[in-house]
């Protein structure tokens, strides 16, 4: 069944989507927006523990500095990645904001899922054990539990109910 939309809507809103890509792609590829994503992959190396692109620290003695070196890298022609690598080099992997995808560092990513998948899953095994041992103790006052086949031990759990005074289990 064809829908019975003017054909002059369906372009007018291509057109609409056509230029707001266009749009959005022409602000990507900017020096300010190259400049602003690099600097907010990286930390600032003073010890206030932000951004670099974020550091408000009055006084920051790193701050301005590793801007520059980033301006230059930009200017040089590097690409993003060299970039990344030419401050790793300098300043160690504490300089990236967020952990790389090799090796060890893969765990950083992995282990809160894991973590969060684990407690799940324990959440999940103690509310199923809790939820059979109610069924037990419903069964258990019902009289649907088995008795035990050995008289002796028949005879001690009678004893354990007359001297409690309690028939439910406990």
């Amino acid at each position: 069944m064809a829908l019975n939309v003017p054909r002059f809507w369906t372009r007018a809103v291509e057109a609409s989507v056509l230029v707001v890509a266009i749009c959005f792609s022409l602000g990507a590829t900017t020096p300010a927006s190259r400049m602003n994503t690099l600097s907010h992959q990286l930390m600032c190396q003073c010890g206030c523990a932000q951004l670099l692109g974020e550091c408000d620290h009055v006084g920051c003695p790193d701050r301005d500095k590793e801007l520059s070196e980033l301006t230059t890298n930009m200017a040089a022609g590097l690409a993003d990645q060299q970039i990344m690598d030419a401050f790793v080099a300098k300043y160690g992997a504490t300089v990236l904001a967020a952990p790389t995808t090799k090796g060890f560092d893969l765990v950083a990513w992995i282990a809160p899922f894991a973590v969060f998948a684990a407690a799940l899953l324990g959440t999940i095994l103690l509310i199923r054990r809790w939820g059979g041992l109610g069924i037990e103790r419903r069964a258990h006052a019902a009289g649907a539990v088995a008795q035990p086949a050995d008289p002796a031990e028949q005879e001690r759990l009678d004893r354990v109910r007359r001297e409690t005074a309690r028939d439910d289990g406990f």
